[in-house]
């Protein structure tokens, strides 16, 4: 398989059709064929990151699984040296694993044709389970090590290691052609550029990128509407709507360097996308360091931006968001229960209160919280927001509106994944200041959904949490957001999450 075939290059009716109008034919704020275009990738593709880390496991386990069998099969536990084998056996298992990472064995190229890192694998093997006979040699244990289970697990440690790889390998094979593992890309930028660049990238073998369209803010007698084969689907405002419904991995901005304002012009637009963007580097004379690019094959792209909570990391905050959300129910079930029987008594209606707010990539979610108005006067689309002393909300509501009890359902949100338990604050869909959306209000708003948004934030310990009345404590609220995207780590999370409730006994705002 030398590349991956693009599934939206169209018939030539379907351009011709989509040059006749202009590109004009619109449902939303797509052109017909871009939507065609996304109709036609699946959402549960695989990242190639999460694949390679999983294998590492994999391997790690069948390497200290089979040294832990032939252990206990032929040397057996009445040994003087129960404790010595588990300890070289788990050493060995990771160093050989360290090793063939280093030697680039993980790579997705690498995978797809196992045989031409054999001699490799074999010669890493064998270096570990050398460097254990030394560290036994020191240690004056080797003499009392079994050389039958020594040589029996270089050969089956070695076969564990080869044969899953050769099976792997077809697997890959198979999933990049369906499309299950891909990384998605959008060119951006048209003309004799993007060409040279689709064409680079298209002839590296054994690549997990798919170009699934260009997009160019410029008309077709300055960008071509077919570029390589690759229809034009749109300009940039459709790109990001594009992007969200496909769920686009990178960017790839086809522009030279010496376009300075143009550059910057398209990387403010597109920044609030969860994506990488890179920006291609083949044809640009400037060299930089070598840890600034990163390569599709031997491609050179210039990171510009990378997408937060990417791979590994958003498996650890899944991972926290599922225990801490369990151990917050559990904790907090009798105050759920009396403030649901509170509600009961206090007013008629639902006990719980179900609201339209944007989420991750801005898609709309459904929120959870106890209802605090009166029910014929509830404003699920948050139009007019909630003041002080307003008449819409009963006796029991402004109680839990000043201690926040009315947001402990959204720990089922948290659960259940809609939400994180520590991110931004989802906002209605159509919550306004002085009659204007909040993203008319804050330029780059939208960049707060490049993560899932949150039951408590950054913002919110901060003092930022309540009725956002003036166009300031919007600003500040996305500032604080976008700082706590930035630099996001687990422990982070759990400094918000233990600072929330010393934090909410400040009810100043909270009303």
């Amino acid at each position: 398989m030398n590349r991956i075939d693009p599934p939206n290059r169209f018939s030539s009716k379907a351009v011709r059709e989509h040059e006749s109008s202009g590109g004009k034919a619109r449902q939303g704020n797509l052109n017909e064929i871009a939507r065609q275009a996304a109709t036609q990738y699946r959402r549960d593709t695989m990242s190639p990151i999460m694949v390679t880390g999983v294998l590492r496991f994999v391997e790690f386990a069948l390497l200290a699984a089979s040294g832990t069998w032939l252990f206990v099969s032929y040397v057996g536990l009445g040994t003087d040296l129960n404790w010595h084998y588990p300890i070289f056996i788990v050493g060995a298992a990771l160093l050989a694993v360290i090793l063939l990472d280093i030697n680039d064995c993980y790579q997705l190229p690498t995978l797809m044709r196992p045989l031409s890192k054999l001699t490799r694998i074999v010669i890493v093997w064998g270096w570990t389970l050398a460097l254990l006979a030394v560290v036994g040699f020191f240690l004056k244990l080797m003499d009392d090590f079994s050389r039958v289970w020594f040589a029996g697990w270089f050969v089956t440690g070695l076969a564990l290691l080869v044969v899953p790889r050769l099976l792997l390998a077809r697997l890959l094979k198979r999933w990049a052609r369906n499309g299950r593992m891909e990384r998605r890309a959008v060119i951006v930028g048209g003309g004799k550029a993007a060409e040279v660049l689709v064409r680079a990238i298209e002839q590296q073998p054994y690549n997990d990128i798919r170009i699934c369209g260009i997009f160019d803010d410029r008309d077709d007698t300055r960008s071509p509407p077919i570029v390589a084969g690759y229809p034009k689907l749109g300009d940039i405002s459709e790109l990001i709507e594009f992007a969200r419904i496909v769920r686009i991995d990178m960017l790839i901005v086809s522009l030279p360097l010496t376009a300075e304002s143009r550059v910057l012009s398209l990387l403010k637009k597109l920044w609030v996308l969860p994506v990488d963007i890179r920006l291609s580097a083949h044809s640009n004379q400037l060299q930089f360091r070598p840890r600034s690019y990163s390569y599709i094959g031997s491609v050179p792209l210039l990171d510009i931006f990378d997408r937060p909570i990417n791979d590994w990391d958003s498996v650890a905050k899944r991972v926290f968001d599922i225990v801490f959300s369990l151990i917050g129910i559990v904790l907090l079930s009798p105050v759920m229960l009396a403030t649901a029987i509170a509600i009961k008594l206090d007013s008629k209606g639902p006990v719980l209160f179900k609201q339209k707010r944007h989420g991750f990539n801005n898609e709309v979610i459904d929120v959870y919280k106890f209802r605090s108005m009166y029910t014929e006067q509830a404003d699920p689309s948050a139009i007019r927001p909630v003041t002080k002393g307003d008449p819409r909300v009963t006796r029991v509501g402004r109680f839990i509106r000043k201690t926040s009890i009315d947001e402990l359902p959204q720990f089922f949100n948290a659960l259940f994944g809609s939400l994180s338990l520590v991110g931004p604050r989802p906002h209605a869909v159509a919550a306004q200041s002085h009659n204007l959306l909040y993203n008319e209000v804050v330029d780059g708003y939208f960049a707060r959904h490049r993560v899932k948004p949150g039951v408590t934030g950054w913002a919110q310990i901060n003092g930022w949490r309540g009725e956002m009345d003036t166009d300031e404590k919007i600003k500040m609220r996305t500032e604080y957001d976008l700082y706590y995207i930035e630099n996001w780590s687990l422990w982070f999370d759990l400094q918000i999450l233990f600072l929330t409730p010393i934090r909410l006994l400040n009810t100043e705002n909270a009303y």
